[in-house]
């Protein structure tokens, strides 16, 4: 990626964590495109370049995540299990966050992305987001395994199955009575589907 690319990049990014910083702690109705493009130091005009909506703005950092999963399981070493080498990547890129700073997950900051995702804008945005991810996730499961994502059932089993035990965990980690660690939930989710997917 050259210069301008990588700051366009980071352009994006600093948007969409504009936007979910502003609405987890205003309330999703309460926050303008003006408000995320200041907060993010851009003009409004500039948020129009990336994203067409606040909805889809916060629900780019879904997308992103999958992508760099992706890009991480392609990273890892060949003779790595699919599922070890998927849940490695998964850790490794929530270490890093995607590039970007991760917030401390107190109980305002909980209650405020509760209230974003129960938003119909950002569900519907968030949805598509997703789709996309599983996408991404897909190709980079049928590379490793030798599959066709548009052609074999594999691919996209495994891609669906991941993105299902992140939702999930995100689902318990925001609603749940006894909170555990988000990272703790993930690894469980993840575990147990790993026991009933075997590679082809």
């Amino acid at each position: 990626m050259g210069l301008r690319e990588r700051k366009k990049e980071e352009t994006r990014i600093a948007l969409s964590w504009a936007a979910i910083k502003l609405t987890a702690e205003r309330g999703f109705d309460n926050v303008k495109v003006e408000d995320i493009a200041a907060e993010a130091g851009v003009s409004h005009r500039t948020f129009n370049n990336y994203f067409s909506s606040k909805g889809e703005a916060i629900a780019a950092r879904h997308f992103d995540r999958a992508a760099q999963i992706a890009d991480e399981l392609r990273s890892r070493p060949d003779d790595e299990p699919l599922w070890e080498a998927i849940t490695n990547a998964v850790f490794a890129r929530l270490a890093l966050g995607v590039r970007t700073p991760e917030r401390p997950a107190d109980e305002r900051w909980i209650a405020g992305i509760k209230v974003i995702t129960e938003h119909p804008e950002y569900r519907g945005e968030f949805l598509k987001a997703h789709m996309a991810a599983v996408d991404a996730l897909a190709v980079a499961v049928a590379e490793r395994t030798g599959t066709d994502a548009d052609r074999d059932l594999y691919p996209r089993l495994v891609a669906g199955t991941v993105g299902t035990a992140l939702l999930a965990a995100i689902h318990l980690w925001l609603h749940g009575d006894a909170r555990a660690p988000f990272e703790e939930l993930l690894r469980d989710a993840l575990g147990q589907v790993a026991a009933g997917l075997p590679t082809p």
